[in-house]
């Protein structure tokens, strides 16, 4: 069983929502989906896969989220476009989007959102240094299995020239603004 800092350390939903009634979380983890459908929508258009300011989203909703809230809201986002609500990048939506390229990239949430609620349930990002390395690998965690996924549609070669060469400015750029917007949360 994961032992997690004492309440102080944990990430900030966590801690505020820690007595809260079950209804109360869920409607957090619904607010967290909204907040990871809407930053889908900012996105640069891209084939065959656009660059969005959803991992910021997802970086900052794990983190602040933790376990309960932010791997539940990663899950919820899922679910509700596995079902059809058009929550994904350009307002994709279903079964058939999440088999398609950037499915991987989708699953790699989960693996992303993890790394970041563990690293805040164990008060790893109230330092600068910790912020930057655990939230880099968090981010860089989403392109694992959107990489790996791709390369059955068009090769490893091709799935990293297109797949993940093309967002290392962005990556950087996002993962500094989460480690900001963390560690500005956290002085709260």
């Amino acid at each position: 069983m994961l032992k997690f800092a004492p309440t102080a350390h944990r990430p900030l939903l966590a801690r505020y929502l820690s007595n809260a009634s079950w209804m109360t979380k869920g409607i957090a983890i619904l607010i967290g989906s909204l907040i990871l459908a809407l930053s889908a929508q900012i996105s640069v258009p891209m084939y065959p896969v656009p660059m969005t300011m959803q991992t910021y989203a997802l970086l900052i909703v794990a983190a602040l989220g933790g376990w309960t809230i932010g791997l539940g809201a990663i899950a919820a986002y899922l679910i509700e476009g596995a079902l059809g609500l058009p929550v994904f990048a350009n307002g994709g939506a279903g079964l058939a989007y999440m088999a398609g390229p950037t499915g991987g990239f989708l699953f790699g949430f989960l693996l992303s959102g993890a790394i970041a609620a563990f690293a805040a349930e164990r008060g790893l990002l109230r330092t600068w240094g910790g912020a930057i390395v655990l939230l880099t690998v968090a981010h860089l965690a989403v392109f694992l299995p959107g990489v790996g996924w791709l390369s059955t549609f068009i090769g490893l070669e091709k799935a990293i020239a297109v797949g993940f060469m093309p967002f290392i400015v962005g990556t950087v750029l996002k993962t500094g603004l989460a480690v900001l917007t963390v560690r500005a949360a956290d002085r709260r």
